[in-house]
Parts: C-alpha cells; sequence; structure tokens
C-alpha cells in the first residue's frame, strides 16, 4: 500500500505540474481520476458516444475502474463526471447533437383510392390484350383427327400467370379476387376471361360487363 500511496503522489505531483492546477480548482486530470478505481469500486462517467449495454452518448453511467483506465478513457469514450468534463460534454452536445430520425408514418389507403386504382385499371385491361408464347404438346398435336380440333399447350396458363404477365406488359397491379378464372387455359387460341371490378365503376359503352383478352401463341 505505501508503493501506492507512494505512486499516486508521484503521479498527482506529475500532473499537477503539467497542468499547473491546484487542489482547490476542483478539476482533476481524466489520468489521476482513473487511478481513484484502487479505492473506489465504481467510477461515474459521461460517455461521449453511444455504446450499446451501457448507454446513450451524454449519459452519465457507473463503470468499472479497469474498464474505464484500460478501455474507455484511451478511445475516449467516456471522460470522468466531473464539472469540467461534464460542460464541455455539453457544449459539444449543442453543436453536434445527431438529428432525430424522422418517424415513418404508413399511410393507410382509403376506400377512395382503391376504387380509384380499380377504375384505372379496369379501364387499361378492357382494351388491352395479354399475350402469351408457350411450347406445344408435340404428340397430341401430331395425333389430332382433325385441324379443328384444339392444339394442347405443354404448361396451362393458370391464374397466377395471368396476374403475374398483367404487372409485367401492363404495370397494372390487380388482386387474384379481380381475375375470374375457374380452371387453367390449355390450349392455343384467343380467349376472353372474365374480371371482376365493383359495380360502382361504370362500364365502358358497349360492354356488358369486364373481360381481359388473353392469346395464347405457340412458339
Amino acid at each position: 500500500m505505501a508503493c501506492i500511496q507512494h505512486s499516486r503522489n508521484a503521479l498527482r505531483r506529475i500532473i499537477a505540474k503539467e497542468t499547473s492546477l491546484k487542489s482547490s480548482d476542483g478539476a482533476i486530470h481524466p489520468l489521476l481520476y482513473a487511478c481513484q478505481g484502487i479505492r473506489y469500486k465504481k467510477l461515474e462517467v459521461i460517455l461521449t458516444t453511444s455504446i450499446e449495454k451501457l448507454g446513450k452518448a451524454g449519459q452519465t453511467v457507473k463503470v468499472a475502474p479497469g474498464h474505464f483506465r484500460n478501455h474507455l478513457m484511451p478511445k475516449l469514450l467516456a471522460v470522468p463526471n466531473i464539472e469540467k468534463f461534464a460542460h464541455l460534454i455539453r457544449e459539444q452536445r449543442k453543436i453536434y447533437q445527431p438529428e432525430e430520425e424522422e418517424e415513418v408514418k404508413v399511410v393507410k389507403d382509403t376506400m377512395e383510392d382503391k376504387m380509384k386504382e380499380y377504375e384505372t385499371a379496369a379501364k387499361r385491361l378492357v382494351k388491352a390484350q395479354l399475350a402469351f408464347r408457350v411450347g406445344i404438346n408435340t404428340a397430341k398435336f401430331r395425333a389430332r383427327e382433325s385441324k379443328d380440333d384444339p392444339i394442347e399447350i405443354l404448361s396451362p396458363v393458370t391464374k397466377d400467370d395471368i396476374l403475374r404477365e398483367v404487372t409485367r406488359q401492363f404495370n397494372v397491379q390487380i388482386e387474384p379476387d379481380n381475375v375470374h378464372l375457374p380452371s387453367p387455359l390449355t390450349a392455343l387460341g384467343a380467349f376472353e376471361v372474365p374480371l371482376r371490378f365493383p359495380k360502382s365503376i361504370p362500364l365502358p359503352e358497349g360492354k356488358v360487363k369486364w373481360t381481359l383478352q388473353v392469346k395464347i401463341r405457340g412458339k
């Protein structure tokens, strides 16, 4: 203990000589403050930056003397909780206060917005023709009894295929409930696929229902 006390007094004299501080000034050098861990269990320090599981920048926390001396102080992550450093941190926080993140509010679509989307989609699709290029079943094509028999395709066109191609070809987003397709399309040819939109959307002149023209061609 005599050696420790002698070392501490020697350190105090060195710091006082370098900084020209008196004990009555009330300010203590950080290194000397760190050495107080020999006597005290916990140190109060002010964080200069946010540290996970310890605190945010500007907060006063208690840490082990060794942790402050070996980790926080050398990297300037924290300073002793004394008026000299507390004032400095407060002034720096005023100047370099980080901007608060803006809260992103999710605005839900109203029914009116939804109806406008449906109307735009319906008017665009009623004048369009959705095209597919698919492979045909060669074996069944050769085995046809007559030229009037439908040409079967290798992979049937499903509702999911139609929804995907409508988005890709026309940049229109519709829901699965908007397409009425009881069974997949399995042959080449032209088809009218019924569409289901709210009754409040007026039909074009000469139309009795909403439909989508689908053309399936062979590769």
